[in-house]
């Protein structure tokens, strides 16, 4: 176990910082007195004011800045480096959404992919102590062995965001082997919580409840085979992001990868039971959703289950939040968010 506390001195560098994980990233570090240099575009994938929302409790800090740009643009990243000297970079900025890459791929690419090796470029130009990216639990496509661990065959993607995901390892590789660039990548599963993505089912299960229509449940309908996620809630995210920043690594292993994923799987009708309670409880009175079943979507997966061992191992810490405490911080929020009587 090597962790470090945090060293307020360095300034951060976070892409997509009016992301879902972006922002609690921020502002954990902005508590802490670190210098946090913020990078989104403020794209319309899903509802702007939630960004704008967050983004409003970042600008109450004065040790943020933010810049409104696409890591797209290289020279705008260029620019961005050279004029602030980040010395940690944690690129959460990209296109989200498995079923979103089949409708509109050239979002990925540019994204994901271009975007990515700006980063990459940035750091091997303007050195860095550490680059820690978003890669994602979809790398694991459609493996059968469970957990899964950082050391599995991951070469088979179903989705071209996993492809997209799957490149920006392949690519920190390189750039950590060829200009010895500390790079860590990080394997998400199922991110969730307060302040969420909309396009997430438990956030759209809301939206659908509250609009008096029926929610859509991907798994046929067949409760014996439905689909399980490692649902992992955002504070714990966050925290082994924290830990994992300072402990860029050494010698000559120069790129790393971690699972971040809750290592408790849940079946996605356990998961939508819970919300529904938890949706009760904020409400004082009960919530139960009309459902229709429908076929499992292309390019999703039966099961994400990781393995948390490695994270365990180099900094002591494994995510810990049950669904029920998540999904009671989510609905709370929710419905004082939306001004629901």
């Amino acid at each position: 176990m090597n962790y470090k506390s945090l060293d307020s001195s360095k300034v951060y560098l976070i892409t997509g910082a009016a992301g879902f994980i972006g922002y609690f990233l921020s502002r954990k570090l902005l508590e802490q007195g670190c210098k946090v240099i913020g990078v989104d575009n403020l794209n319309d994938y899903y509802d702007v004011n939630l960004k704008h929302a967050r983004l409003d409790s970042l600008e109450a800090f004065t040790r943020f800045s933010f810049i409104k740009g696409d890591i797209s643009d290289k020279s705008l990243v260029m620019n961005i480096f050279e004029e602030y000297k980040p010395n940690v970079v944690v690129n959460l900025a990209a296109q989200a959404g498995v079923r979103y890459s089949i409708e509109n791929p050239d979002v990925y690419i540019q994204s994901n992919i271009i975007g990515f090796y700006n980063i990459l470029e940035a750091c091997r130009h303007n050195p860095v102590d550490h680059l820690v990216y978003a890669s994602s639990s979809s790398v694991y496509g459609a493996n059968k062995k469970v957990p899964f661990e950082e050391s599995d065959f991951v070469d088979n993607p179903v989705s071209l965001y996993a492809s997209t995901k799957k490149s920006n390892e392949l690519m920190a590789h390189t750039y950590s082997h060829l200009y010895k660039v500390p790079a860590t990548g990080l394997r998400f599963f199922t991110v969730y919580g307060p302040m969420g993505r909309p396009d997430m089912a438990y956030f759209g299960f809301a939206d659908k409840y509250f609009a008096g229509e029926p929610i859509k449940i991907f798994n046929n309908g067949d409760f014996e085979n439905d689909l399980y996620r490692d649902f992992t809630y955002v504070d714990d995210i966050v925290e082994a992001i924290e830990r994992l920043l300072n402990n860029s690594p050494n010698g000559e292993v120069q790129h790393k990868v971690f699972n971040i994923g809750n290592n408790n799987p849940e079946k996605l009708m356990v998961f939508t039971k819970t919300l529904e309670k938890c949706l009760s409880n904020s409400l004082g009175r009960e919530v139960v959703f009309k459902k229709n079943f429908e076929p499992i979507m292309p390019g999703d997966v039966h099961a994400t289950y990781a393995s948390t061992d490695l994270l365990k191992e180099t900094i002591g810490f494994q995510p810990k939040t049950s669904i029920e405490e998540g999904l009671q911080q989510f609905a709370d929020w929710y419905v004082e968010y939306y001004e629901i009587d």
